[in-house]
């Protein structure tokens, strides 16, 4: 019985780990119709509403409001992973490919790593700092590959770098929502997402709003499904399953399958939109891949573990 439940907890990390690889191509799709912003807010409105089920549960009990004191933290979070990091992301997009964007947030697990060392004081070891230089050694091949024009004509070095940035802005939320989780609160993962999420939305609406407007409803059916998959399927869903599966999967395995984002993101902007990869970006995306692959592995130091152990 407990391997079938361990079993099932590895499909659903894939599962999950293969959705979010299709974001940037559905996003790719969405943006010959929509502008940036208007593409993210119907993405995370579509999103907001397969939350809406555990927002509503939680704020219906006292005990599992929003408490006051945590709201500048859920604010913050709920500012860098919403409007902050899809916009500068997206737009990024709209500049380089898809297999482009998708190699460069191969990056993240490593950037992660550095920012628990730099801002929670998690002890990182020389190897994992190695790592860092290798992933960002690994993400320089990648642009420097779309300026030579490895990937095509519609990459480019400014659309990679501002893939990059975002993951800056994706650590900080990854950082402040585990500090909520962690706070003493009921903030269990799937409802503290879903509070992060609901704010976050309502932010990127009152800027879209106030600089492009409202978004037309006269879209094709291949952009509606391209903005509703990513919400429910590439957000909503990936996030449910993912916490399921961290119940009955230590953290250090599970880490493993976001590497599958990079990886099917990648092949997807090479089979269905015809993206090339030259060899300094396959170098540079399996540098990339590789590092984050050994960063997810590789174990804490005990003294981490020890921590882990007692806020479980």
């Amino acid at each position: 019985m407990a391997e079938t439940s361990k079993a099932r907890a590895y499909a659903a990390l894939a599962t999950a780990g293969c959705l979010w690889g299709t974001g940037f191509l559905f996003g790719k799709w969405a943006l010959r119709e929509l502008s940036v912003g208007h593409m993210v807010f119907y993405r995370f409105l579509f999103a907001t509403i397969g939350f809406a089920p555990a927002t509503i549960r939680g704020l219906r009990r006292r005990q599992t409001r929003i408490a006051r004191r945590d709201l500048p933290l859920f604010f913050v979070a709920a500012l860098l992973g919403i409007p902050v990091q899809s916009i500068i992301q997206f737009a990024g997009l709209a500049r380089t490919t898809v297999s482009h964007a998708s190699l460069m947030v191969g990056n993240l697990p490593v950037l992660l790593a550095a920012g628990a060392a730099i801002l929670g004081h998690e002890r990182v070891t020389a190897r994992r700092w190695v790592a860092l230089v290798a992933s960002t050694l690994g993400a320089s091949l990648i642009a420097v590959g779309a300026s030579q024009g490895e990937a095509g004509q519609a990459a480019s070095l400014s659309g990679d770098l501002l893939v990059a940035a975002s993951l800056l802005a994706g650590v900080g939320w990854i950082l402040a929502s585990q500090r909520l989780m962690m706070a003493g609160r009921d903030y269990p993962p799937g409802r503290a997402s879903a509070y992060i999420t609901t704010i976050g939305a309502a932010m990127l609406a009152v800027w879209v709003f106030a600089t492009e407007g409202p978004p037309s409803v006269h879209l094709s059916a291949l952009t509606w499904i391209s903005v509703i998959a990513p919400g429910i399927l590439a957000t909503t869903v990936t996030i449910y399953l993912w916490n399921w599966a961290l119940v009955r999967v230590p953290a250090s395995k599970a880490g493993v399958f976001i590497n599958l984002e990079p990886v099917v993101g990648a092949i997807l902007g090479i089979v269905p939109l015809g993206d090339v990869l030259g060899p300094y970006a396959v170098f540079g995306g399996l540098l990339v891949i590789g590092t984050a692959i050994y960063v997810a592995t590789s174990a804490d130091h005990p003294a981490v573990e020890s921590r882990r152990a007692e806020a479980a």
